[in-house]
């Protein structure tokens, strides 16, 4: 049994979820609960691999070891059926570069960017930031607080041959969806007629929760196999976000030499001497430590919907299908976008990513990944400041 209501001191350890305060909310005395990494310890075994390696005294170059290869192939085939080949499989140096990686290396200045709000923020800025437009085409929200994707709107979208590339969450961050097959299948058939490359981002994959499954889209159809750029990482499920440890998955030949000599001529593709280690522990021997991370994590969505039913009604959770984040629906407080970060921020003292970043104004992403005694803290906090 692994501890996760342990609470852990973070702070003085450049954690950017406490040093960062000042800089995002402009005081540092606030309880974070915004960026996406979790507050229990990082597994044990990931941790003695990591010493055993420190043991040597020589930290030189290294190169990509066969037993990250087949760590990585045998994990996405025993937890999601996707049968990857090793040609398929590169590193690279983080999941947000990579969405900035295949940017640079696919499209022209002109070329255009799809992405679908409310979303993860980092899809909107790292296209823009590198001079690329980008374009919407917004989720539908349903009456019971979830979504769909928009097809009809999509078709519309894609008419302009400028738009090139279409950046998808699956799970979906923040709303927490398990995106289904015949969602993923429709928009692969759209994307590949329209010849849109797609990248799929994947790194919250292995926690999906209440017996949801995730489907990878480049296994959908073989539609999605010839145009799908994967992103995938153990950074999150094993708590090692600063361990630079993530991967792409390309099926398609042309686009993977496109992409994958990019990476290879500027060095892009080259691992650190931690990250194989980090990922080949977490991928042999992590898996009864995610299945008590995903019941814990569970137990802490119900904690959070019966608080929030009882002394917060106004604000209602979206039930996440995946990860450690929940969607909170804050428009039932009729307050300004201004006044609810002064109730979150200024009145509560919580740090929750503001709604808005990601298209979303009146809404607030909270991480649930934390000890059950923080999480009752932080709402028992905001629920004074609501009463008043």
């Amino acid at each position: 049994m692994y501890d996760f209501d342990k609470v852990v001191d973070r702070r003085g350890t450049g954690a950017v979820k406490y040093e960062a305060l000042p800089n995002y909310f402009g005081k540092a005395d606030l309880l974070p609960l915004w960026v996406a990494d979790m507050d229990f310890e990082t597994p044990p075994f990931i941790v003695d691999a990591m010493k055993k390696r420190l043991e040597h005294p020589v930290f030189g170059y290294t190169v990509m070891p066969q037993a990250w290869y087949e760590a990585v192939i045998g994990w996405l085939r025993d937890r999601h059926g996707w049968e990857v080949q090793k040609e398929w499989l590169s590193f690279i140096p983080g999941i947000v570069k990579g969405i900035g990686m295949v940017v640079n290396a696919l499209l022209g200045p002109d070329d255009k960017v799809v992405i679908q709000p409310p979303v993860y923020h980092p899809f909107r800025l790292v296209p823009q930031h590198n001079g690329r437009q980008v374009v919407y085409n917004p989720l539908i929200l349903r009456e019971d607080g979830g979504y769909d994707m928009d097809f009809e709107n999509l078709e519309t979208v894609l008419r302009d041959p400028a738009c090139r590339l279409l950046i998808l969450s699956n799970p979906h961050n923040p709303a927490g969806i398990v995106w289904p097959r015949e969602t993923l299948q429709k928009l692969a058939e759209i994307c590949h007629r329209h010849h849109v490359t797609v990248i799929s981002d994947e790194i919250h994959c292995d926690m999906a929760l209440f017996g949801h499954k995730h489907v990878p889209f480049a296994t959908v159809s073989p539609e999605a196999a010839a145009i799908s750029i994967t992103f995938g990482a153990p950074s999150k499920t094993f708590n090692i976000a600063g361990i630079v440890s993530s991967y792409a998955i390309v099926p398609d030949p042309a686009l993977r030499k496109k992409f994958y000599d990019w990476l290879e001529a500027n060095e892009f593709g080259a691992p650190d001497i931690f990250a194989p280690i980090a990922t080949v522990a977490a991928y042999t021997q992590g898996e009864p430590w995610r299945e008590e991370l995903v019941a814990y994590l569970e137990d802490n969505v119900r904690f959070v919907e019966e608080y929030l039913k009882v002394h917060i009604p106004a604000i209602r959770p979206l039930r996440p299908q995946a990860s450690f984040l929940v969607w909170l629906d804050c428009r039932g407080l009729g307050l300004s976008h201004d006044a609810l970060i002064d109730l979150f921020v200024g009145q509560a003292g919580l740090a929750l990513n503001d709604g808005e970043i990601f298209g979303a104004p009146g809404w607030m992403r909270l991480n649930i990944g934390t000890p059950r005694t923080v999480l009752a803290e932080a709402l028992e906090k905001l629920a004074r400041c609501c009463r008043k």
